[in-house]
């Protein structure tokens, strides 16, 4: 893992007291094999009371930890920005590499058969990177909400799930998480209230449940509260509910997030089914690996 120095920096004591502590909070992340943003870094040092939850210290340690990366003091690769991707194509060797990375990818639908479809829904893309090798894992598709999502995504996400009710004839189900604010909790209801609309004039109804972040994970991890915004409209609504305080997703660790998802997923999944899939995903493979091997003799 590289730390890298593009310039020369002298830094204060105190500053590089607060790299030392970036530095250490990195290596937790990395030895769970997870990378960090920055909004997730500025929230593990408000959680453990190393600086004040305001607009004014997160943008002063992203100022730091710019400064410690390009003075090598920060390892270039604990920090992402999940937002801006390069998109090409892939390329390949020769045919044995593409049959070795079909072989790597391939799976059956692990939920062939069940009686529910899970899908895992998020309101900000910056943590799709901490739940998508649980989604994975669980073979659950995951979806980045952005806020709310647009009326052509949620017109789209029907479709699906209409097509898994009638013709595989599994019951949908959409787990939501997002911030504990005057927004993030409305944003479940319109889910809910959209999805009732669009699959509900075919017949289907979709199971819509928010796992996180609600009050009583508020009470257990103590996650930094923000001020709700007074600006949004559905504060009064809010207030009332929970008062002036409100909470971000980002708050969490990764490892109550993904857990969060894991037991909730697993509560509609059919172990004996997902056993007799798993038995014949086997056989399939050990079949492609075979290919990989001896593709030079087809």
């Amino acid at each position: 893992m590289p730390k890298t120095a593009y310039i020369e920096k002298r830094f204060r004591r105190s500053t590089l007291k607060i790299i030392d502590m970036a530095n250490d909070i990195i290596d937790e992340y990395v030895q769970d094999n997870l990378k960090l943003t920055l909004r997730q870094l500025y929230y593990q040092f408000v959680s453990r009371d190393l600086i004040r939850n305001k607009d004014s210290e997160y943008k002063r340690l992203g100022g730091i930890i710019s400064d410690a990366r390009m003075a090598g003091l920060i390892d270039w690769y604990s920090i992402e920005d999940r937002t801006r991707n390069l998109m090409g194509n892939t390329h390949w060797t020769d045919p044995g590499h593409i049959i070795g990375a079909v072989a790597r990818s391939f799976r059956l639908d692990h939920w062939e058969g069940q009686d529910f479809h899970p899908e895992v829904w998020i309101e900000k893309e910056a943590l799709v990177g901490v739940i998508s090798r649980i989604c994975q894992d669980l073979d659950v598709n995951h979806f980045a909400c952005k806020g709310y999502v647009s009326l052509s995504e949620m017109w789209s996400a029907a479709q699906r799930l209409i097509y898994h009710s009638q013709r595989k004839d599994q019951i949908p189900v959409i787990i939501h998480l997002g911030d504990h604010d005057p927004s993030g909790i409305d944003m479940t209801r319109d889910i809910e209230d959209r999805q009732g609309m669009f699959a509900g004039l075919e017949g289907v109804y979709v199971k819509v449940v928010r796992i996180a972040l609600n009050m009583d994970q508020i009470e257990v991890y103590s996650p930094p509260p923000n001020p709700a915004k007074v600006t949004d409209s559905r504060y009064k609504k809010y207030i009332k509910r929970f008062g002036g305080k409100s909470w971000e997703l980002d708050a969490l660790e990764p490892k109550v997030l993904r857990g969060l998802i894991e037991r909730e997923v697993l509560k509609y999944r059919d172990q004996d089914i997902y056993n007799r899939i798993k038995r014949r995903e086997k056989r399939y493979l050990k079949i492609l690996k075979k290919v990989k091997r001896n593709w030079r003799d087809l």
